[in-house]
Parts: C-alpha cells; structure tokens; sequence
C-alpha cells in the first residue's frame, strides 16, 4: 500500500461537520431579539456582540439569540 491508499479518504478533510461551523456557516444577521433562557427577558440585539456575552439585565443570566431558542423549539 502507498501513501494516500487504503483507508483515508483524498477529500478536504473537513470531517464530519463540514467545517461549516455553528448554523451552517450563517449568523443570524442583524436585528432581532436576545433573550434569557431563564426569565424570557428580551432585549434588542447589538451588533458586533453576541447574545451570549451579555447578562440578563432583570436576573443576570446569559442570554442567547431569539432565532437561536426558536430553532430549538422546533426539533
């Protein structure tokens, strides 16, 4: 057996994800809501930041991304 035959494949090597990252590669753009998984507090999205580096302004939890909990919700 020579190098490259057998049993590794000759592809991009992105392994079984893809590389895509989180939500296929794709943020959920501008706009919307963070809310906290703990209250349901909503409070408007920042640009540059995400929902997950800020605190829950009524309980101080970590809040996540409106889109991000409603796809959740739908598996």
């Amino acid at each position: 057996m020579t190098h490259g035959e057998g049993l590794f494949g000759h592809g991009k090597g992105l392994g079984r994800g893809g590389g895509r990252g989180r939500n296929n590669g794709g943020g959920y753009g501008t706009g919307g809501y963070c809310i906290c998984a703990k209250c349901g507090t909503r409070v408007p999205h920042q640009q540059g930041t995400p929902c997950t580096e800020m605190k829950c302004p009524k309980c101080g939890h970590v809040m996540v991304r409106e889109e991000l909990l409603e796809d959740r919700r739908k598996k």
